[in-house]
């Protein structure tokens, strides 16, 4: 099996043409692109209506053998439950603002949010990631105190207003991967749990992980792998930063900006932050996730042109193909010059080309292990 493709999202590169940031990123070392639905990256309509739209996205891609393995519609998924102001104008189409009105806002969403799913099969790909928003993310901190039925209300709400867009998406053979993140209806795993369970579990919907959104709530990155594998639709690789010593502002950000000095935690260039990627790697591995690692550049303290190369290195020296057998399964072999010379192994008393010790071998004691007492278990040093 091969290494899995790395691509790039190009969300944080809108202000580019696709044309111009392909031709960057093919030169960084990019195997492929995450294509947002903002910008001239994407326009999920047009795909599904337009004959040679997609087309042109693949050819635009392939003049710099890159391909194409999944699209992004976070903007305006992000309307589609949560209560409608002002904020949102500044990230919506203009044609899903419409007016203003909440309901409208949310309805227009919705639609835009089918169309995704059937621009992205008319492309080829069959995920689709983004944001739902929340109607609860008033109540994540319960005060006013919040009743249970509060919570099942909003969850609710979110499922009678993305069942709808599901249906789209199971009719168009693609599925939704919502990024568990603040401000959404999930955001840890406790609340991942609990909007699959809204849903009945319907396969249509899943997730995009993204470890730099869980681990500086204390939320546990890996745990979300083992919990969540056959629901890991695509995967996102990001750093994040975050602070040994109180800060002035917690984890909530006290309303300071990203990179300001006074800050708690902020996000980083792969490999310059505190998570463990070869921890994220092994883990993915082992539940069987065999999509991209789709890099979204985000470090406000390095020029991003500069972060997007490094990172692609930094990933692609971390991944390696998974196992293919268990790297001591030669020795059960029977014939082979490995089987014989784990015969010969101190203890060995096997049977049937087995290479395993006798029972009255005992393993090495834990004093006898080499490593000092209170080694790291990651070599690597966060940034600061």
């Amino acid at each position: 099996m091969t290494c899995r493709p790395i691509t790039l999202f190009t969300g944080q590169w809108a202000d580019l043409p696709l044309a111009t940031l392909a031709e960057m990123a093919a030169g960084w070392g990019y195997d492929g692109m995450e294509l947002a639905c903002w910008g001239d990256h994407f326009d999920p309509e047009r795909a599904a209506s337009e004959d040679g739209y997609t087309r042109g996205v693949h050819d635009t891609l392939a003049k710099h053998g890159l391909s194409v393995h999944a699209i992004s519609n976070h903007l305006v998924g992000q309307a589609t439950c949560d209560p409608i102001d002002e904020r949102h104008r500044q990230i919506l189409p203009e044609q899903v603002w419409g007016d203003g009105r909440p309901g409208g806002v949310r309805h227009r969403a919705a639609d835009h949010m089918r169309a995704a799913a059937a621009g992205a099969a008319a492309l080829g790909v069959e995920v689709v990631n983004g944001f739902t928003g929340s109607p609860l993310w008033s109540a994540v901190y319960p005060f006013p105190p919040h009743t249970a039925d509060l919570v099942d209300r909003g969850l609710r709400e979110f499922a009678d207003r993305w069942n709808p867009i599901l249906d789209a998406f199971g009719a168009a053979g693609v599925r939704f991967a919502l990024e568990v993140h603040p401000t959404e209806i999930a955001f840890d795993s406790a609340s991942a749990g609990r909007a699959l369970e809204a849903l009945d579990g319907r396969a249509e919907f899943g997730f995009n992980y993204d470890p730099s959104h869980l681990a500086y709530q204390g939320a546990d990155y890996l745990g979300f792998i083992h919990e969540f594998g056959d629901r890991l639709y695509h995967a996102h690789m990001k750093d994040v930063w975050w602070a040994d010593s109180p800060r002035r502002g917690g984890v909530h950000g006290g309303y300071l900006p990203f990179g300001h000095p006074d800050r708690a935690w902020d996000f980083r260039s792969v490999g310059r932050g505190r998570l463990d990627f070869d921890a994220i790697l092994r883990a993915l591995d082992r539940v069987g996730y065999a999509g991209p690692l789709s890099i979204e550049w985000e470090d406000p303290g390095m020029d991003r042109e500069h972060g997007a190369r490094e990172a692609c290195q930094r990933l692609r020296e971390l991944t390696f193909p998974p196992a293919g057998a268990a790297f001591d399964e030669v020795f059960s072999e029977p014939g082979t010059t490995a089987w014989r010379a784990g015969k010969a192994r101190p203890g060995y008393r096997g049977s049937a080309g087995t290479g395993s010790p006798s029972a009255g071998t005992s393993a090495p004691s834990p004093a006898d292990d080499s490593a000092p007492a209170g080694a790291p278990q990651n070599s690597s040093s966060p940034s600061s």
